[in-house]
């Protein structure tokens, strides 16, 4: 993806999650300057990769295979490890018209997906077979709000602004926003999203950027290289 259209992107999806009254943390209106002159203080956000995530998943087409999210709350893996500490997470997140979050599980997190309004947020469902890859024929038993729903494999679950579904570790999930653009929410165990998930199709989790432009914000993916 070149700069300049992360920069674009950042701007638009900033402005939609104002518009659904959604404030972000202090440290997302931090320029890259300000994040480099201020590292130390900020060594919590740059370890806990708090911050903003646009990916194309390496795929080149942000508006048909894409995601926008920002984390804003993270535990530690080895706090999961240890099972103490903080063991949680939260991102905000944007899923536009007509763009999909490829196929792909996740090893340890357990999060509920939430949508936050706008548009439906569908998502298509599969188990995990015993070698870690898709059962094309199991069932697939999910929570949401509080109540269980059964699907077949495959099977698509829409939620309505306001609804959640309960994915565990193994279960195969795409999404995407019909009718328009969805804010989702997510809460979930820590996110480590260098190790912990797995896609069913050669992708990548984070995208190529070329630099056209300076950054107006630095994504999460840029810290090792800026802030080192």
């Amino acid at each position: 993806m070149k700069r300049s259209e992360i920069n674009h992107i950042l701007a638009e999806g900033n402005d939609f999650i104002r518009s659904f009254g959604y404030v972000l943390p202090p440290f997302a209106s931090l320029t890259p300057d300000e994040m480099i002159a201020r590292k130390a203080e900020l060594a919590g956000v740059i370890e806990a990769r708090l911050g903003w995530d646009i990916t194309d998943f390496g795929q080149g087409d942000f508006a048909k295979i894409g995601l926008f999210l920002v984390t804003v709350r993270n535990g530690l893996l080895a706090d999961l490890q240890r099972g103490r500490g903080r063991l949680y997470a939260e991102k905000i997140m944007i899923s536009r018209l007509h763009q999909v979050t490829p196929m792909h599980r996740h090893v340890l997190k357990a999060e509920d997906i939430i949508n936050r309004g706008g548009g439906e947020l569908v998502l298509e469902l599969y188990r995990m077979d015993g070698d870690g890859g898709i059962d094309a024929e199991a069932e697939v038993a999910v929570m949401t709000d509080g109540q269980e729903r059964r699907l077949p494999a495959g099977g698509r679950l829409a939620l309505r602004p306001g609804e959640s579904v309960t994915l565990l570790p193994g279960v195969w999930h795409s999404f995407w926003a019909e009718g328009r653009d969805a804010l989702i929410g997510e809460v979930s165990s820590v996110n480590d999203d260098v190790t912990d998930n797995v896609f069913r199709d050669r992708v990548g989790r984070f995208s190529s950027v070329e630099e056209d432009v300076a950054p107006t914000r630095l994504l999460v993916s840029d810290y090792d290289r800026v802030l080192a």
